[in-house]
């Protein structure tokens, strides 16, 4: 406390003491914006939030997008780069294929129109915010002070925002594409059966015969090349630098784990008699976080909670009036057609027994080292052509539903910010199309509802799973309505909770727009069984299920081990040490550290077994197929069937020991579970390794012990260091605002040299929240700094 103030005081130039519940100091800094109508006022918890008190809507969303940017300018500069096709610019002809794929996947339509989508004031909000960011870049420029560590490194300025990068579509939750694509693969390569044999597909089968003009060779191209290339991570490389320096990102998040919990209680069910909401999106571990907090006040705008730092609104969180939150919804909004290229005119593709000549369009993207690169981007009516085959005269395009007007992610939540009831809601919900959700309200009047939100097509004769001809023969027959995907109002068991398993209810009737493959349900199943046995449930009890490390895979496993014969003196105690575990993967247990260990095993065991090798890489079991078969083998494993089976079980366990011993030593004593060689977190500023040593400690987060894995609520990954996993988590009880619990990782400033870089860390780490206090008496008795945003005369 005592160095922060000391900060405060060197960076001020007025001093305001504020004596309301609070000895600390708080410092009024007034600052001259251009850009600005009228005053704003920010107050600054200690936990780096921003309170923005605004007197009009232009304002207030330029001081969101001013103050966002000087907490985080390089992670705006690096989504301004991504979201252009200017990446080569700054690394070379090395992303020159992101470049490409980024202008061939750029929205195209009208953004006046795609700008009003997402709010009746959408066009002045979202410019007001591109105001704000480009008044701090303006001071970045102009400063005699040097550039963030991070421009310095590569080379590089900042440089201005415009409307159209906010609604990039580049780092969304887009779809199944290249599932899509393997699966047509695998299909081709083994057949219908044994895909549908290997894959968890539910609550329907979906149809995965390939059309006959369609055939292997067709598919072995590397077709998605730049649809996977223009939404990757940007990683660094030693070539990267400026100078004689080196940069290195964070490693890239793990395969498969993007998901959340959610949940709502009605007031039956709680202590306070007043709905609670739980949410904890599941994404990346990095630094700076992909989620950034704040609380906007102007009149008619009254929201608190966290979304990307780089969009404007607040995407999961809550107003005066109710909460919200979200989770991934499996929606299949995209489709690989496959075409047939004209002889004479390979810029002709068939279709509808026509031949169609292809839009074009031509751009120039600047290459750093090397001369600028003129890219022909083409389309078909379906979408953007990601490859040809000119040797056999084939053409590939991807069409895509989040290039429909509205398909910018979590923009429409602008609207939903303003929503005053269920109703309000369910309308403001209508209009969010990406990414697929489950999108879950409760409010002070007692409601508590849950809509599925995400444009989705209607495929009547096809089932979107594998790549189809591009002839016509099998489109898309509009949209559904967003209000038909399933919804429902105060559910009569007093709850409802979603954790990207199927929640699709068995009486739905539109099963044409409803995905096949779904998250493995124990995280879902866990949240369901405490919220069934609980009937006055307190905020504690939330904390504790949001962060509950209990496995129900780890309870389905480890009596199977009660039949399994073992020899070996180490894996019998090892298996004895199971004895009576409470299946909790706690970070100080060393049971659980076996048991992770061993999970770990039979997943990577029968994948290599039970996938074929012609099908390795194209399909990978989840663990609910894999169990299923454990507890019935059949003679899956051989035969005898439960011998076999016994067998397996033998070998994967005397493979997590053998692990053990040579990660941990040989004392099992040593094998629990949350350490720093086994499971942990560790976050580090990507410009440690280029640090003197005497530098390089500022800008290190740390590493401290994880619970935890992929199927427990508290999701913290499969790797050892956490890769991904809630790094924001939001607990309101709608009785009281100010008792809202919010934690984020590692901290609100991407800038080594703040107090909010990393001072969140630890609590995080721990699974422990903070009061996200709301009332502006709260507020104002814990800020820690105050500045009046003035603007120019």
């Amino acid at each position: 406390m005592n160095t922060f103030r000391r900060l405060l005081l060197v960076s001020t130039a007025v001093m305001a003491v504020v004596g309301i519940e609070t000895a600390a100091a708080q410092v009024k800094n007034t600052l001259i914006v251009h850009g600005l109508q009228q005053e704003v006022e920010v107050l600054r918890d200690s936990m780096g939030i921003n309170h923005i008190y605004a007197a009009n809507t232009h304002d207030l969303f330029f001081a969101q997008g001013y103050c966002a940017a000087k907490d985080r300018p390089f992670q705006f500069e690096l989504w301004r780069r991504q979201a252009t096709g200017t990446v080569a610019d700054m690394l070379g002809s090395k992303e020159l294929t992101r470049d490409i794929g980024t202008r061939l996947f750029r929205f195209r339509g009208n953004l006046a129109k795609e700008l009003a989508h997402y709010h009746p004031q959408g066009g002045s909000i979202i410019n007001a915010y591109v105001e704000g960011v480009n008044a701090f870049v303006n001071e970045l420029l102009l400063s005699p002070n040097p550039l963030p560590q991070e421009f310095v490194l590569l080379g590089i300025k900042p440089q201005k925002w415009t409307a159209d990068i906010v609604i990039s579509r580049h780092q969304g939750l887009l779809g199944n594409i290249v599932d899509e694509l393997n699966i047509g693969r695998a299909v081709l390569a083994a057949g219908a059966t044994t895909v549908a044999d290997l894959m968890w597909f539910h609550p329907k089968q979906p149809d995965l015969r390939m059309d006959p003009s369609i055939t292997a060779p067709m598919l072995s191209k590397d077709i998605l090349k730049l649809y996977n290339a223009f939404h990757k991570p940007v990683s660094f490389e030693k070539e990267d630098k400026a100078g004689s320096v080196s940069f290195i990102t964070p490693p890239l998040p793990e395969h498969g784990t993007e998901g959340s919990n959610n949940w709502i209680i009605s007031g039956r069910k709680t202590a306070s008699g007043a709905p609670f909401l739980a949410n904890d999106p599941h994404r990346a571990i990095a630094l700076p976080s992909l989620r950034y907090m704040v609380h906007l006040v102007a009149p008619g705008w009254n929201v608190m909670g966290a979304g990307e730092p780089v969009i404007p609104g607040v995407s999961i969180g809550h107003n005066e009036y109710g909460a919200w939150g979200l989770t991934i919804y499996e929606t299949d909004g995209e489709d690989l057609y496959v075409y047939d290229l004209n002889p004479q005119n390979l810029k002709q593709y068939r279709y509808k027994n026509t031949w169609v000549t292809m839009e074009e369009f031509t751009d120039t993207i600047a290459v750093k080292g090397a001369a600028p690169v003129t890219a022909l981007l083409q389309y078909t009516v379906h979408g953007p052509v990601t490859y040809i085959d000119s040797a056999n005269r084939k053409a590939y395009a991807v069409k895509c539903a989040w290039l429909e007007p509205g398909g910018a992610p979590y923009l429409a939540s602008l609207r939903i910010n303003q929503s005053k009831n269920w109703n309000d809601f369910r309308n403001a919900s209508a209009y969010s199309h990406i990414p697929g959700e489950n999108m879950i309200w409760a409010d002070r009047t007692g409601d508590i509802g849950w809509q599925v939100v995400g444009i989705t097509p209607i495929r009547k004769n096809f089932s979107g799973m594998v790549p189809v001809p591009g002839d016509g023969r099998y489109e898309w027959n509009g949209y559904l309505d967003i209000k038909k995907r399933p919804h429902e109002l105060n559910p009569q068991k007093g709850f409802l909770a979603t954790a990207n398993q199927n929640v699709t209810p068995a009486n739905y009737s539109h099963w044409n727009t409803v995905g096949y493959t779904w998250a493995d349900p124990y995280r879902g199943n866990r949240i369901n069984e405490v919220l069934s046995a609980d009937s006055s449930i307190t905020l504690e009890e939330t904390k504790a299920l949001q962060t509950d490390y209990f496995s129900i895979p780890a309870r389905t496993f480890v009596p199977m081990l009660a039949s399994v014969s073992l020899q070996n003196p180490t894996l019998q105690t090892a298996k004895k040490t199971l004895d009576g575990w409470n299946f909790i993967l706690e970070q100080s247990s060393v049971a659980a550290g076996i048991y992770a260990m061993w999970e770990r095993k039979i997943y990577a065991e029968a994948n290599k077994r039970f996938v074929p090798p012609a099908l390795q890489g194209l399909i990978r079991l989840q663990l609910n197929k894999i169990i299923t078969w454990l507890q019935s083998p059949g003679d899956r494993f051989g035969v005898p069937a439960q011998q076999e089976r016994n067998a397996f079980l033998a070998a994967t366990f005397e493979q997590a020991v053998a692990e053990l011993q040579t990660k941990l030593g040989g004392s099992i004593t040593s094998w629990t579970y949350g350490q720093t060689a086994y499971k942990h977190t560790t976050i580090s500023h990507p410009l440690v390794p280029i640090m003197p040593e005497a530098v390089a400690g500022q800008f290190k987060v740390g590493t401290l012990p994880r619970g935890g894995n992929n199927h427990t609520p508290n999701s913290t990954g499969s790797n050892d260091n956490q890769g991904s996993g809630a790094s924001f988590r939001m607990i309101a009880d709608v009785a009281d605002w100010d008792k809202t619990l919010l934690i984020n990782s590692p901290g609100q400033s991407a800038d080594p040299g703040s107090p909010y870089f990393k001072n969140l860390f630890e609590t995080w780490a721990k699974d422990q929240y903070f009061r996200a206090y709301f009332s502006r008496a709260k507020i104002q008795a814990n800020a820690m700094g105050h500045e009046v945003l003035r603007p120019a005369k």
